[in-house]
């Protein structure tokens, strides 16, 4: 663990990196070549920057600091997926998951340690909300994934998805600068379209990406398509219910044209019913989207079940007569840690 006694130069942007230099006697270009090694080659030290003088090396050491993300953990699954608990400098713990499809890989990543919702079904809404997890932590968990996926399939990551630990839109700042710094040159070169933001609704927030005109797709974790049910089981709609969802949503589609989707966790006896499948069809007619329903992973001391395979067929074939388009996820990595947050909290108690 590297205690942060110096500041972080990944955070600094590239007119403060070069401001600094200057101020310590150094070149404006070096700030190129020393970003190159940041952001393109993954340096984890100082040392490891071979074409930089060793008074450079040293000087950049003296006044600076790199604090990588490091792997506490890793669970390979019998259907090939795997489960990361990443280190962070300060000892907290998130996850990351790598979801090999054919020839699509999908890193999953975390935008905060915990999370504050407290949504009823999420393992990590078991564990309180730490902090925010920053930009070249964002940067970190993909980079890491990434070797992960060529050590282990000979394949570079196809798609991100920020369905991680945590509430993204909580930590929008953070989010934003990390898809920069993953989708520029100097950084991964992954095109913003292969990057999915994932929220359990924040419509001011949503507002915001839409006045901005961000450039990757939007998915909103709905989970119900009632009020009431909704309620119960995400707090979050006490503040932000369907209504003002489904406007921003609606705002957020005319302003970008990207992609929106719906993620419907289907739980047995709670909203599995073709009744249920009635309200989400009427809520997602309002806005051009696609559904997807997600099979549950049960969590410890849950309180709710895996959906019956009949019922979801049933209410998939009921949301398709209705010209919608549909796609059932099945549960990855049943035999790990594989729900949200329990690799974490197992983490963060060992500690």
């Amino acid at each position: 663990m590297q205690t942060p006694t110096k500041p972080d130069i990944r955070l600094f942007s590239k007119d403060e990196l070069i401001e600094s230099l200057v101020s310590l006697g150094e070149k404006k270009f070096r700030a190129k070549q020393i970003e190159e090694w940041l952001w393109v080659k993954g340096a984890r030290s100082f040392e490891e920057m071979t074409n930089l003088s060793k008074g450079l090396r040293q000087t950049l050491e003296t006044n600076f600091g790199i604090y990588p993300v490091q792997i506490a953990e890793e669970q390979i699954s019998n259907d090939k997926t795997i489960k990361v608990a990443f280190e962070l400098h300060d000892g907290k713990i998130c996850e990351g998951v790598l979801i090999p499809a054919g020839d699509r890989m999908t890193a999953c990543i975390s935008s905060q340690v915990g999370c504050s919702l407290a949504c009823e079904f999420c393992a990590t809404g078991k564990l309180k909300r730490e902090r925010n997890i920053t930009y070249p932590e964002i940067y970190d968990q993909v980079w890491l994934i990434n070797q992960i996926a060529q050590k282990y399939y000979q394949k570079k990551l196809s798609n991100i998805v920020l369905m991680g630990m945590g509430e993204p839109l909580m930590n929008y700042k953070n989010v934003k600068q990390g898809i920069e710094k993953i989708t520029q040159e100097i950084g991964l070169q992954m095109s913003p379209r292969r990057i999915t933001l994932s929220t359990a609704g924040v419509a001011k927030m949503i507002t915001r990406m839409a006045d901005e005109k961000v450039r990757f797709p939007l998915a909103l974790s709905l989970h119900a398509a009632t009020d009431e049910k909704r309620t119960k089981i995400m707090q979050i709609n006490e503040t932000n219910n369907l209504e003002v969802l489904s406007q921003a949503l609606q705002y957020y589609y005319e302003q970008t044209g990207n992609q929106i989707t719906l993620e419907y966790i289907i739980f047995k006896d709670f909203n599995d019913s073709i009744e249920d499948a009635k309200h989400l069809h009427q809520f997602a007619k309002k806005v051009p989207c696609k559904i997807n329903i997600l099979e549950y992973n049960p969590i410890d001391d849950g309180g709710f079940k895996k959906a019956d395979l009949k019922k979801v067929d049933a209410f998939k074939d009921y949301l398709e007569g209705k010209r919608l388009i549909v796609n059932i996820r099945r549960s990855r990595g049943k035999d790990i840690d594989a729900a949200c947050g329990q690799l974490a909290n197992k983490n963060s108690s060992v500690k």
